[in-house]
C-alpha cells in the first residue's frame, strides 16, 4: 500500500496541472488543438517526475515551451517546467535542470519583451518573466536544500546502524570473553575435584575387588557419577570454548549446541539404576511410540528427570519416585512423581534447580508444573512442543 501513494499522489498533481493547463488554453483566443495536446502531455510528464526526473524535465520543458510561444497561457505553462526543475536539481541534475531553466526563461523572455513604445502591457510581463526567474531559483535552491536534507537523514541512519552493529559486536565480544572465563573457571574448580573422586572411588573398587570383598553399591554409583560429571563437564567445556555460532541456532542455552556425546533419553536407564544405587525406589514408564526427538528437547527431558530425582534423594528422605515418559502427539510429557513429605499447604521453597527446569521449558516454548501433589508428594511434569519433528 505504502508503496503506491507516492505514484498516486503524482498522478493526482499530473491531473490536476492538466486540467488548469486545459483551462488556460481552451479560454486563450490563439489556444488550439496541438496547443491542447502540448498542455496535457507536458503535465501527465509530472508522474514519472519522481522516478524519471531527467525525462520528466525534458517532456515538460518542450511541451511547455510550444504552450508558452504560441498561446502565452500566463505563469500557469512555468508550473510543471518548475517541478521538474526541483526534481533534477534534487536527484543531482543540476546542468540539465540550469539548461531546461535558461532555455525556458529565454523563450518567455523572448515572447514576453516589451517593444519599442513601452507598452505597459509588455512591462506587466517583463515584471512576470522577472518574477518567473525568481520562482526558478527558488525551485532550485528548495531542491539543493533538500537534497542536502535527504544525505543529512542518510548518514544519520548510516551512523546509527553501524554504531548498532559495533555495540552487537561489542557485546558479542563480551560474551565470548565470559564463555571464556566461565570455562576457564569450571575446569580449574571443578576438573581437578571430580578427577581425584573418580580415581578415590575406582582404587576403593579396585582394592574392594582385589581383597576379595563387596563392592558397596555406593561406591559403585560414585565411580560411575563421577565418570558421567568428567563426561559432561569435558562437553560442556568443548561447547564453551567453541567458537560463537558454531553450533545449533535452535539451541535454547545459548551456548551453541551441545557436543555429540551430551546426555538424552537414550541414557534414562542409566540414570534411574544410578538413583536406585543410592537408595530411591524408582520406576520408569514409557508411553506412545518412541521416536527420534530434536536435540534440545531431548536434553531437556533428560536434564528435567535428573534435576526431579535429584531433588527426590535431597529432600524427601525414603520416598519412591516414578517417572513418566509420553511420547505424545506434538509434544514430550515428561513427569515425575515422588510420595514424600511435601503437602500443598507447605510448599517448598524453589531453588535454581527448579528456576533451571522453568528456563528450560520456557525456552523450547513448553509448559512446566512443579509443585506438591494433593494426596502428598512432589510433582514435576514438563509439557515440551517437538514442532516439526512430529
Amino acid at each position: 500500500m505504502h508503496r503506491w501513494r507516492p505514484l498516486a499522489q503524482d498522478a493526482l498533481l499530473a491531473a490536476a496541472m492538466a486540467v488548469l493547463l486545459s483551462v488556460s488554453v481552451v479560454i486563450t483566443p490563439r489556444g488550439g488543438a496541438p496547443d491542447l495536446a502540448a498542455a496535457l502531455v507536458g503535465s501527465l510528464a509530472l508522474v514519472a517526475w519522481r522516478r524519471a526526473p531527467l525525462v520528466a524535465l525534458a517532456v515538460a520543458t518542450a511541451c511547455m515551451l510550444v504552450v508558452a510561444a504560441r498561446v502565452q497561457p500566463g505563469p500557469p505553462a512555468a508550473f510543471p517546467v518548475l517541478v521538474s526543475v526541483f526534481a533534477a536539481v534534487r536527484d543531482g541534475h543540476r546542468v540539465a535542470a540550469a539548461l531546461a531553466g535558461v532555455v525556458y526563461l529565454g523563450v518567455d523572455l523572448a515572447v514576453n519583451a516589451p517593444g519599442g513604445d513601452g507598452v505597459p502591457e509588455n512591462l506587466e510581463n517583463l515584471q512576470y518573466s522577472s518574477l518567473l526567474l525568481g520562482w526558478f531559483v527558488a525551485a532550485g535552491v528548495a531542491a539543493t536544500v533538500t537534497r542536502h536534507r535527504q544525505a543529512y537523514l542518510e548518514e544519520a541512519e548510516r551512523r546509527a546502524a553501524e554504531a548498532e552493529r559495533t555495540r552487537e559486536e561489542a557485546a558479542l565480544r563480551r560474551a565470548g570473553e565470559e564463555r571464556l572465563r566461565i570455562a576457564r573457571e569450571l575446569h580449574d574448580s571443578l576438573t581437578h575435584s571430580i578427577s581425584v573422586i573418580k580415581v578415590q572411588a575406582g582404587v576403593a573398587v579396585h582394592l574392594a575387588r582385589r581383597n576379595g570383598e563387596e563392592v558397596p553399591p555406593a561406591l559403585l554409583a560414585i565411580q560411575e557419577a563421577s565418570s558421567d560429571a568428567m563426561r559432561e563437564l569435558r562437553a560442556t567445556l568443548e561447547v564453551l570454548r567453541a567458537p560463537e555460532g558454531a553450533g545449533d541456532p535452535g539451541d535454547p542455552d545459548g551456548f551453541g549446541g551441545e557436543a555429540p556425546s551430551a546426555s538424552g533419553l537414550d541414557r534414562l536407564d542409566d540414570l534411574v539404576r544410578r538413583a536406585r544405587s543410592t537408595g530411591l525406589p524408582a520406576t520408569v514408564t514409557i508411553s506412545g511410540t518412541r521416536r527420534t526427538l530434536p536435540a534440545e528437547v531431548d536434553r531437556a527431558a533428560y536434564r528435567i528427570v535428573q534435576e526431579a530425582l535429584t531433588n527426590v534423594s535431597r529432600h524427601a528422605d525414603g520416598a519412591a519416585a516414578t517417572v513418566r515418559v509420553d511420547y505424545a502427539d506434538g509434544e514430550l510429557v515428561v513427569q515425575v512423581d515422588d510420595d514424600g513429605p511435601a503437602r500443598p499447604d507447605a510448599p517448598p521453597v524453589p531453588g535454581t534447580g527448579l528456576l533451571g527446569m522453568r528456563e528450560r521449558v520456557a525456552a523450547l516454548g513448553g509448559r512446566l508444573r512443579a509443585e506438591p501433589r494433593p494426596e502428598g508428594g512432589f510433582t514435576v511434569r514438563a509439557e515440551l512442543p517437538l514442532g516439526d519433528a512430529t
